[in-house]
């Protein structure tokens, strides 16, 4: 099973102080890691870099990502985004760009994601998206 992991799950693995949660989360993703079933948007890997200060940090997390080559978007992944933006939004669910567009992806690679953003629970009850949590798979 691929994972495409959002952006809070890649941030609390790399933060220094952790809590049992984001610690658990951490192991997950180094399981998923080692597995070899992670899988990166170039989007989700811009929002990880950005913001960082320190140039030497940029540099190492940086070089530390190029591990995970860009899962490759495609034209329908776009039209799939937008569609999921629009269909939860007539339901009253708002969510951003990105993160239709990391459902559009996961959805057409039979991935799950791997995120703490609660916003997916709810995208997950009217587009078809799966939630990733610990070995297991949440829709």
């Amino acid at each position: 099973m691929k994972v495409l992991v959002d952006t809070c799950v890649w941030s609390e693995a790399f933060r220094r102080s952790r809590t049992q949660e984001s610690s658990s989360n951490a192991v997950h993703l180094l399981e998923l890691i080692r597995d070899g079933q992670v899988l990166l948007l170039g989007a989700v890997r811009q929002e990880i870099l950005s913001g960082i200060r320190d140039v030497n940090q940029f540099l190492r997390l940086r070089n530390y990502l190029r591990a995970f080559p860009d899962f490759s978007l495609i034209a329908e992944d776009y039209e799939a985004a937008a569609d999921f933006y629009n269909k939860c939004r007539s339901v009253g669910v708002q969510g951003s760009n990105t993160d239709f567009l990391i459902c559009a992806a996961a959805s057409r690679a039979r991935a799950a994601v791997f995120t703490t953003d609660q916003d997916f629970q709810l995208f997950a009850k009217h587009v078809k998206v799966a939630l990733y949590s610990g070995r297991t798979r949440v829709k």
